[in-house]
């Protein structure tokens, strides 16, 4: 339990805050400090990046880094974009602060610090959340306490890791919000949620509006002889025809044959539909 006590302590005490920590910083060689691999953020903005580097070569790197020794050579704890943007401007050694701690406390610490200060994406933060809680038995308690988070915050940040691969790409491209997918996980099924997405993006429904979206199209019955899903080529008509018409369609087989049962939401939906089949837009 130490080990939990420890980190309790906070980020303050372990950090350097500023430039004026100059005692004790060391000038290591960028080559030999290796990125940590429980870093939690695995896209930087460009722009930031670059704006960091021309900082950097103008000015050096107010902010030492924060390493532990490792078996060949240093490992980061805190710095990952400076690191980045150093090897960029060309720098062969940087300044950086070393500390003493356990490879499992500094990793630890590592992903704390990352996850306060960071600007990571929705998912990014819930696969951080999931390592301290997986990798190190804390409970959804303990690391709303460390992060000076509320429970419900870790929650449902960490329900983001069920949603698709379709979900999670449109998540990090910014198509849509961390609220849209949370009200996405509703529907039960992935092609309901890849149809609902279509209709979320094409609409440029809102939160709200999307939330509205998942309830009624869970209210609609299970039809009795709805074609396979795992026809490959009914799936990208379907998918097609979703994409034309921007709202979910069904496609179902009868005795004689089969309906194209087209799904509207709203009055002015409805309409748009209309002036879409109709070729009046």
């Amino acid at each position: 339990m130490a080990r939990k006590q420890a980190l309790g302590r906070g980020l303050e005490a372990l950090i350097p805050a500023g430039p004026e920590i100059r005692p004790g910083v060391l000038e290591l060689p960028i080559d030999l400090i290796e990125r940590n691999p429980r870093q939690p953020r695995s896209q930087f903005a460009e722009s930031e990046l670059e704006d960091l580097t021309e900082s950097i070569r103008q000015h050096g790197i107010i902010q030492p880094l924060l390493v532990i020794a490792s078996d060949d050579g240093y490992q980061l704890i805190a710095g990952e974009r400076r690191l980045l943007a150093a090897k960029r401007a060309g720098l062969s050694v940087v300044p950086a602060i070393m500390r003493e701690a356990s490879a499992q406390t500094s990793l630890e610490l590592a992903l704390v610090e990352n996850l306060q200060r960071s600007d990571l994406n929705p998912l990014e933060a819930a696969e951080g959340y999931r390592q301290l809680i997986e990798d190190f038995e804390l409970t959804h308690d303990e690391v709303a306490a460390r992060l000076g988070k509320s429970r419900s915050s870790v929650t449902n940040s960490m329900r983001l890791l069920r949603l698709s691969a379709a979900l999670r790409k449109a998540l990090e491209a910014g198509k849509i919000s961390e609220g849209h997918a949370r009200a996405l996980l509703a529907l039960p099924l992935a092609q309901e949620q890849a149809s609902a997405l279509r209709v979320i993006v094409s609409r440029d429904l809102n939160v709200r509006q999307a939330e509205q979206l998942v309830r009624q199209m869970g209210q609609d019955p299970e039809p009795r002889t709805k074609i396979k899903v795992d026809d490959p080529q009914i799936k990208d008509l379907a998918r097609r025809l979703e994409e034309a018409l921007g709202t979910k369609v069904d496609l179902r087989r009868t005795k004689r044959g089969g309906q194209v049962i087209i799904h509207f939401y709203s009055d002015e939906e409805l309409n748009a539909i209309a002036d879409r089949l109709l070729g009046e837009e």
